[in-house]
């Protein structure tokens, strides 16, 4: 596995995470690249709507673009992910005690 694809998988799992940790499981694309500055995981505004919509397309959130920001909520399967109670391929599996 490249530095590339790890980084990927990881982003992808701190973004089911964060929004798990969210009261009402959404945040919008501003908040979510912010917070990912924080954990060294930042990306442009672009690949981070990417990683959304390929998020939205796994029904691990729901994605809804208003101007140049998008708000998505985490689905149930989404959650099962983030806790590490599923798997899908892409994301990396939390490590024990998520």
């Amino acid at each position: 596995m490249s530095l590339e694809q790890y980084e990927q998988e990881e982003r992808r799992l701190v973004i089911l995470r964060l929004l798990a940790e969210d009261s009402d499981y959404s945040k919008n694309s501003s908040l979510l690249e912010r917070s990912l500055e924080l954990y060294a995981l930042s990306v442009s505004r672009d690949r981070l709507h990417t990683e959304l919509v390929w998020l939205a397309e796994q029904g691990l959130i729901t994605a809804e673009t208003m101007n140049s920001v998008m708000v998505v909520k985490l689905t149930q399967r989404g959650l099962d992910v983030s806790k590490g109670r599923a798997q899908v391929p892409g994301v990396k599996r939390p490590g024990p005690g998520a």
